[in-house]
């Protein structure tokens, strides 16, 4: 029944409904801190800042992964002298990030919320001359008003998780508007195209993944000096992005570890450094000595954990680290992108799952350059022997390096695809 229900027009019904408790909907994200309240009326479709002249390549990322996965494409088309490129994104924590990111050149706004209102504001102030929507956050009145302009959309380094597949499936007469609204679709792999396509999307092609195209994660030279200072000649190793489910993971592999190595140093980066506090206490129930580097704290030859829970420094902890496991992989998180380590020189660890790097998992694992572990009891394991054995993990830490070559490339087959839609909107302006 909901498949003959849920289509275009109701949705847009649905959405102006649900446009009368927006006011109290952004004042609670605010309160919460989800949404900036300086800026919260860029989700309502407002913005202070003047359209620029010319032609406007609007790059929507929905939150930070991404937004980052997009910055070799959104600096390479920066470069053109006659595109103004416009970055949308739907989370604080990706603002704060992309502000010492973007080029100076590049517009950032938050995107507006998917109902009717707050949309056409957006269109009619920005005017966009090409859209491109960054993996997979499909929003219906956004997409739909969009292609009502006769503005070329593409859906650029799309992916798909068999989860979206089975809700998409289930209302055929939305999703299949959705996806048939942009001119084009650039799959990350053979295996997204296929389900795009049984969802009803048209003209896909296959171009990879653009985030194994970015430049390394980014330093502070006086933070890393200091710290190599700190942490001496001590044995260490990194546990990055984590969420829920694996500090407790990681904190009973470390006190195994540090049995074999008693000078180990975990250096512990959550996903969220939102969850600062509350990890402190909790490391703290289980007798380890803490250092949190949002307070300052310096490691000292006590630290069992230093607890990196800050923004946009997880280059410096790549860079501290030998070895660096990759978290979202021991809980249903879908993992995080482990060519960042790679690009660094880590020897990698993961868990079983990283659905959302399959080409890299299998090129990764398939050359040993990175580990699967299921549990704590395997992850201590891994790290003792990389900490054991210089020679086992250096052959890892190559094989890393030489895994980047064969999955780099995405980029410049992307602004192949692009070029042609760009030209056109740059000659079409020129009229």
């Amino acid at each position: 029944m909901l498949d003959l229900i849920i289509k275009p027009s109701f949705y847009e019904l649905l959405s102006r409904f649900s446009a009368l408790v927006i006011p109290i909907l952004l004042k609670l994200r605010t309160l919460q801190g989800k949404e900036d309240f300086l800026r919260k009326n860029e989700r309502k479709g407002f913005t202070n800042l003047t359209r620029p002249n010319g032609v406007l390549v609007w790059i929507h990322a929905s939150s930070v992964g991404e937004a980052l996965g997009a910055l070799p494409l959104i600096n390479n088309l920066s470069e053109n002298k006659n595109l103004t490129i416009l970055v949308t994104t739907g989370t604080v924590t990706s603002a704060l990030i992309l502000e010492d990111r973007l080029p100076k050149t590049t517009i950032h706004q938050y995107v507006p919320l998917d109902y009717i209102g707050a949309v056409k504001r957006f269109l009619n102030h920005w005017k966009p001359d090409i859209a491109l929507w960054i993996e997979s956050e499909l929003w219906p009145n956004l997409i739909l008003q969009t292609a009502k302009r006769d503005i070329p959309m593409v859906l650029v380094n799309a992916r798909i998780s068999d989860r979206s597949v089975e809700r998409w499936s289930k209302i055929p007469l939305l999703s299949k508007p959705i996806l048939r609204a942009f001119t084009l679709i650039l799959a990350q792999t053979s295996a997204d195209k296929e389900k795009l396509i049984s969802l009803g999307a048209q003209n896909v092609r296959i171009t990879g993944n653009i985030k194994f195209d970015s430049s390394k994660l980014p330093v502070d030279d006086s933070s890393l000096e200091k710290l190599q200072l700190e942490i001496s000649n001590r044995p260490c190793w990194l546990a990055a992005s984590t969420h829920p489910g694996e500090e407790n993971i990681v904190a009973k592999a470390h006190k195994t570890i540090a049995s074999k190595h008693p000078t180990v140093l975990t250096i512990l980066c959550p996903r969220h450094p939102s969850r600062g506090s509350e990890l402190v206490s909790y490391l703290k129930t289980l007798n380890l000595k803490v250092a949190q580097r949002s307070q300052q704290d310096p490691i000292t030859t006590d630290t069992d954990i230093y607890l990196a829970d800050t923004l946009g420094e997880l280059g410096l902890f790549y860079r501290l680290s030998p070895i660096a496991f990759i978290g979202g992989s021991l809980v249903p998180m879908h993992g995080h992108n482990p060519i960042e380590a790679a690009q660094l020189g880590c020897a990698i660890i993961s868990g079983p799952d990283m659905r959302n790097f399959y080409d890299a998992d299998t090129t990764l694992s398939e050359s040993l350059a990175m580990i699967k572990v299921n549990d704590e009891i395997e992850l201590s394991a891994a790290v003792d022997n990389w900490l054991s054995n210089e020679s086992d993990r250096a052959n890892a830490e190559q094989a890393a390096t030489k895994c980047l070559s064969l999955l780099t490339g995405a980029l410049d087959k992307t602004l192949v695809e692009l070029e042609p839609i760009l030209n056109q909107q740059l000659g079409v302006r020129k009229k």
